[in-house]
């Protein structure tokens, strides 16, 4: 499963070899100073339908791993069948504009995450 985790001045969105896999990606990286806010999803499937073009695994509602683009937006989703629920990561100046990660417990996730001004 997608883990976010803060390295140094960095949040890493971590990625299983299966998910590197569906996703075509590796592990995601983006500096503190680009996290702009988390927002706790309770669909994090629904946020990931995201209309654009798509690389990755996609089946609506049970499983979404990789990018979508659209002319305004790149987004990466992280989200399985057994993580419904998950966080919103929006970014300014990084590789994408957010990122989309189911978790278990999306609330305790967003706290442990550095809001860097």
């Amino acid at each position: 499963m997608a883990e976010l985790v803060v390295e140094g001045d960095e949040l890493v969105l971590k990625l299983s070899k299966l998910e590197k896999a569906e996703g075509i990606h590796g592990d995601l990286r983006a500096p503190l100073s680009s996290v702009r806010g988390i927002e706790v999803l309770e669909d994090a499937h629904k946020a990931a339908d995201f209309v654009g073009i798509k690389a990755g695994t996609r089946i609506f509602g049970v499983v979404e791993v990789g990018t979508v683009r659209s002319a305004r937006k790149k987004i990466f989703a992280a989200v399985h069948r057994d993580t419904p629920r998950g966080v919103r990561v929006i970014l300014m100046g990084a590789n994408q504009d957010e990122w989309i990660v189911g978790c278990a417990d999306p609330e305790a996730l967003a706290s442990r995450i550095p809001l860097v001004s």
